[in-house]
């Protein structure tokens, strides 16, 4: 089994734009909490005329750092991975600011339709305001002065989560995909679990030899991280269904067990975790539940 090592070390300098390749900055958001790390990862594409990605939350000190560090340049693009608030909010103020198209693969929405009575629990998270410019399709590609970046759609983290592949570098913006520092939360309706795993294969099919990803530090490995994010999240199954089997019925039973170690700020996040992975079991008929799967039914082996 892949070996999944994650990378605590970052520690980036907030407001200073540190510089990864003649062509790519990053500068990071003062957001660190215990969903986004040290913060949101903005990048600055390009030596003349700019693109941004991710520009980040609404947050003055963020906006000013970027306007100082585009420098008076012109961009003509801000791209945006997904619309959680740590990522989109910016781009409204920055589009104004530098007269940008922004560019997404489209609006909020759920990775599938809501059931009777249901509660997104991210909806705080997400920027429903947002509806870019140009909606970009998997595999298309936008041209700017001296980089072409192309949407790679990898759902899973979000419905319309999209990595950016800047062309003739194998260099791929890996977004919330596609971490170094832990495992990306799958919290249904806003996510999916078996969407995530189709798009970690997809990733998989792709040489990409560097992964600039949407908090935490340069992925130097990504194809054998992307490996080990898989295993990490068949290993997570096998725990689940050891725990159905050994007698736990309830989410919050399983979540005391195999989060244990985890730091309860994070164990709703865990709780939406495993219910993806039961989603997955359950269209999988590996398990059954009493209608539609939520936090609170009870899971049996079939």
């Amino acid at each position: 089994m892949q070996k999944l090592e994650f990378d605590l070390t970052f520690s980036p300098e907030y407001g200073k734009p540190f510089l990864l390749a003649p062509n790519i900055s990053r500068l990071v958001a003062p957001n660190p909490s215990p969903f986004t790390f040290r913060g949101t990862n903005t990048y600055l594409i390009g030596t003349d005329q700019l693109a941004i990605i991710d520009p980040g939350p609404d947050d003055d000190q963020h906006y000013n750092a970027i306007i100082q560090a585009v420098n008076g340049r012109p961009v003509s693009h801000i791209f945006v991975s997904h619309t959680h608030n740590d990522h989109s909010p910016l781009s409204k103020k920055l589009k104004e600011h530098f007269n940008a198209k922004t560019v997404a693969q489209g609006p909020h929405k759920p990775a599938r339709p809501y059931h009777q009575n249901e509660v997104n629990h991210f909806d705080a998270s997400a920027d429903l305001d947002f509806h870019p410019d140009i909606e970009l399709v998997d595999g298309e590609s936008v041209v700017g002065d001296g980089w072409t970046l192309k949407g790679i759609y990898t759902p899973g983290h979000a419905a319309n989560h999209m990595a950016f592949a800047l062309e003739d570098q194998n260099i791929l913006f890996s977004a919330d995909h596609v971490m170094g520092w832990a495992t990306s939360v799958i919290a249904p309706p806003d996510g999916s679990m078996s969407d995530y795993m189709h798009s970690l294969n997809i990733l998989l099919e792709r040489e990409d030899q560097l992964y600039l990803p949407g908090h935490g530090d340069v992925i130097s490995k990504p194809q054998q991280f992307v490996r080990g994010l898989k295993a990490h999240r068949k290993m997570r199954e096998r725990a689940i269904l050891e725990r159905i089997k050994n007698g736990d019925r309830t989410i919050a039973e399983i979540v005391a067990k195999i989060y244990r170690d985890t730091d309860p700020r994070l164990h709703k996040g865990a709780a939406l975790s495993v219910l993806a992975h039961l989603e997955d079991l359950v269209d999988r008929d590996i398990i059954i539940t009493n209608g539609d799967p939520s936090l609170t039914n009870i899971y049996t082996i079939r």
